[in-house]
């Protein structure tokens, strides 16, 4: 017996007309090249919106077509991350930092038929154009009046492209299954592959994203998302602002500038941030510098990599609580999530500070187990450390034009590549990626531990750990690290800082100092580059 409810579709075009009827004086606040602080509602928002939709019904496209961003946070992408999706093509949004061979390489698998690009970008397209076939044109996010001279090929200003177009349009009905939005992963290992999501999969990705356990998103939010709208859609952010109606607002290509974080947090009274730590060290250093405050910003969420304590404490300082998100791509991306509640109240701050750096619950809709080598569950004890593996409504199934072996085990579940503990109350701590996991005389030895130890020190801006190859011990820990600035910290002295705080044998045997530690283009330390950099360390 089925039940008698209507069958109505789970699609990113309810969430606009939720929003365009409900929410419509809701702002939308942004950076861009050629407007640094452009202001409009919900309802010019989505009258633009369907300006664009005509417009790109205009060029014949098919239900399904691809069609690329290579663009930061602001208003015009997320016109198009509404546009497309519900016109029934996909949004295919491209992380611009990528290298130009693994960007070429997305537009092509993924046939992208045009391709909308920041002006910043455009000589990245230039560049790439003639090894882009399949794309049909280019349109750059800007006006006539600020156009770039370009030699891309059937190219025009966005202002242009939709400028005279109506302003109503017919919305397909669409199938909630129907592809919505597609995202390729950094590609780390092999070349990136893509993770396509669903209409179905990002609404209730987006529902579960605003519970008060998670995000606590509502109507009286201003909400500032600095993970970008071109990695993982803004990790639900341009989906669950417009359908609690809050005001959004997006800094564009400045996301990793402090001085102009804050100033936008001042003037719009943000309340609530969403960026990798590699931000809001930025964030916190330039309040340090300048004696600035920030003081309507309460709540910041941390992931892409894990948070240390340290920043937390210097976020603190300035009156913001870090909560701790964790996901993936493949997950759309949230997994779980770790925010303040009342049962820290009564806790010691040690207690408060062993539980804050964990990745915390999984939210409803993502199921979790950890499995040993030989896929056997492992208890939930928060001792036992295993492979991590997922699955739920809104967790990758299979790659884009990828075989189904690609993403899934025989039973169904999702292998996340992360070593990680649950305990009993399902609380989730990330110990290491598989890849990055320290293997030193037979037993593991976490990398992000001993960073995050390591970030305590005072002297410590950033620190990463890798494993180097050791013939008694098969590897041993290094310890690489950017010292603070005017900083000149001993090695001997960053080791024994450790000792008390990490197990004995965990201490690295070295600690090297450097001016920089490269990243990945989503923000994480990239430990392979690290490991190629000191592949003869202690060699001679």
């Amino acid at each position: 017996m089925h039940g008698l409810m209507m069958d109505v579709p789970l699609t990113i075009t309810s969430i606009m007309r939720h929003a365009d009827l409900v929410h419509g004086d809701s702002e939308i606040v942004s950076v861009t090249a050629d407007d640094p602080h452009h202001r409009y509602s919900y309802n010019e928002a989505f009258g633009r919106v369907r300006q664009l939709a005509n417009a790109l019904a205009n060029q014949g496209l098919a239900a399904g077509d691809r069609i690329a961003t290579l663009a930061w946070n602001d208003y015009r992408h997320f016109e198009l991350y509404y546009a497309v999706s519900c016109g029934g093509q996909v949004c295919h949004t491209v992380n611009p930092r990528l290298f130009p061979e693994q960007i070429a390489y997305i537009l092509n698998h993924a046939e992208d038929r045009w391709v909308f690009v920041d002006p910043m970008f455009v000589p990245l397209m230039e560049q790439l154009q003639s090894r882009l076939p399949l794309v049909k044109g280019f349109v750059v996010l800007t006006s006539e009046e600020l156009m770039p001279s370009t030699d891309l090929r059937n190219c025009c200003a966005y202002e242009s492209f939709i400028a005279d177009q109506s302003d109503s349009f017919k919305w397909p009905e669409l199938d909630e299954n129907a592809a919505s939005s597609l995202c390729y992963t950094s590609g780390t290992t092999g070349n990136p592959k893509g993770v396509l999501y669903s209409h179905r999969s990002t609404v209730l990705h987006s529902l579960v994203g605003a519970l008060p356990d998670v995000m606590n998103l509502s109507v009286d939010d201003v909400v500032m998302p600095i993970v970008p709208m071109f990695h993982v859609n803004a990790w639900g952010t341009a989906y669950s602002g417009p359908m609690i109606g809050a005001k959004l607002v997006l800094p564009g290509p400045k996301m990793a500038d402090g001085e102009t974080l804050a100033r936008l947090i001042n003037a719009e009274k943000v309340n609530y941030s969403l960026g990798v730590p590699t931000i809001w060290l930025a964030l916190v250093n330039y309040l340090e510098q300048s004696g600035e405050s920030v003081d309507s910003l309460n709540t910041v969420v941390v992931g892409g990599s894990a948070c240390p304590l340290s920043l937390m404490h210097a976020l603190e300082k300035h009156g913001v609580w870090a909560d701790v998100g964790w996901g993936m791509t493949e997950m759309s991306p949230l997994g779980s999530y770790n925010r303040q509640s009342a049962a820290l109240r009564d806790s010691t701050q040690a207690e408060i500070d062993q539980i804050r750096v964990k990745a915390g619950r999984s939210v409803f809709g993502v199921e979790m187990k950890i499995v040993d080598n030989d896929d056997r569950s492992l208890p939930r004890d928060g001792l036992s450390s295993g492979l991590l593996k997922v699955r739920g409504p809104w967790v990758c199934s299979n790659y884009f034009r990828g075989d189904q072996s690609t993403a899934l085990d025989a039973d169904g579940w999702f292998d996340t590549g992360d070593m990680a503990t649950i305990d009993r109350r399902g609380m989730l701590t990330i110990t290491d990626r598989v890849k990055d996991v320290i293997k030193s005389g037979g037993e593991w030895i976490s990398s992000i531990d001993v960073e995050n130890a390591a970030m305590a020190h005072p002297d410590v801006r950033e620190a990463a750990v890798i494993g180097i190859a050791d013939e008694k011990w098969t590897e041993r820990p290094l310890l690489i690290v950017i010292p603070e600035d005017r900083a000149t910290p001993e090695s001997a002295t960053i080791l024994a800082f450790l000792e008390d705080k990490i197990a004995k044998w965990w201490v690295p045997d070295a600690c090297v100092f450097v001016d920089q530690i490269p990243h990945t283009a989503t923000g994480k330390i990239s430990k392979k580059d690290l490991r190629k950099q000191f592949k003869d360390f202690g060699h001679g």
